[in-house]
């Protein structure tokens, strides 16, 4: 017998995300994938999932389900309480629903992105190695399309291992927090910069503006950055952060104008013509994900050598929680 649920209303912008599609960016297809994985596999763990099946990604805004079969549910990342056929329950907590369950969601109080995970997964077709929605490329997800009402989505088998820790500590959650540090090395086009135009971009605070979604969050508020003065290459547009066309790491930062930074994330195009002034270090980028508008940022200017080591005490975080769910 299929397991499934009915999406009664899609939320602000939900969509089903796994680990991502490697390996197709050098072809213009990006990865893709949760913009928060820490939190993504946190919510997965909880309901006895394998820590890369797909879940429900909800922005600023939660979906409402009909449940039709039996299943486990938690709630990992923003903080948006889950609340069935009425009644509220917490956040990190692996949840028994019950088929025929209304489950809707309050206000997201902190943090941007919220995961739903079920156990078995979202069981639809994987595309290129994964079941991430990528909106640009009408790939993966739902038959490559925005969830919408009505839409009915498959469930896989549960694993069975349903583990006994059913709320996961305060301190293997993802730290929330409406300002953030973000570390950053510099980018390629750092040269591009003048020393003044540098020194403004990492003293200044900037907000997250309300262009911020899954291909690049942009930001507003400092002052405007300013750039060597040169001639344009040929092949280089007029606007004094144009280049020739260059291939964009994921995390890299680019200033139209000067004026507003923009942060490319999982669902970035692969090239184009701005320098990449700067590069968010790996193990910052889930905390964009969970930015909201009006959060404040200041960017600031780590090594090589800092940079690995923070990726190095995020993985320790990762092992850290699936050592928790082993024990």
């Amino acid at each position: 017998m299929s397991r499934h649920i009915t999406l009664l209303k899609p939320g602000l912008a939900t969509s089903i995300q796994d680990q991502g599609r490697q390996g197709y960016y050098h072809l213009g297809i990006p990865p893709s994938g949760a913009m928060d994985q820490y939190s993504f596999r946190a919510a997965n763990l909880l309901v006895g999932n394998p820590e890369t099946a797909a879940v429900l990604e909800c922005t600023l805004m939660g979906p409402e389900l009909r449940f039709d079969s039996d299943a486990v549910m938690a709630v990992a990342g923003a903080e948006m309480v889950p609340i069935i056929d009425g009644e509220k329950h917490p956040t990190h907590t692996a949840i028994a629903v019950k088929a025929g369950s209304h489950v809707r969601f309050g206000v997201m109080t902190l943090g941007a992105r919220a995961y739903i995970a079920i156990s078995g997964g979202i069981a639809v077709p994987e595309v290129l190695g994964s079941r991430s929605f990528y909106n640009l490329g009408a790939i993966g997800g739902l038959d490559g399309k925005k969830l919408d009402t009505g839409d009915v989505l498959p469930l896989g088998e549960p694993s069975g291992s349903l583990h006994s820790h059913a709320e996961l500590p305060e301190n293997l959650r993802q730290p929330l927090a409406k300002q953030a540090d973000i570390r950053v090395l510099p980018g390629l086009y750092d040269h591009r910069l003048s020393d003044e135009g540098r020194e403004t971009f990492y003293a200044d605070s900037w907000k997250v503006a309300s262009e911020a979604d899954r291909i690049g969050y942009r930001y507003k508020g400092g002052r405007p950055l300013a750039f060597q003065p040169r001639q344009p290459p040929f092949g280089a547009g007029s606007d004094p952060s144009n280049i020739v066309d260059a291939p964009y790491p994921i995390g890299s930062i680019q200033v139209p104008a000067g004026v507003e930074p923009i942060i490319l994330h999982r669902d970035a195009v692969s090239g184009g013509g701005y320098a990449m002034i700067a590069t968010v270090i790996s193990a910052d980028m889930d905390l964009i994900g969970q930015m909201q508008p009006n959060y404040s940022t200041r960017f600031v200017a780590v090594d090589m050598a800092e940079a690995l080591a923070a990726r190095a005490a995020y993985q320790q975080r990762l092992a850290d929680l699936r050592a928790f769910f082993a024990a």
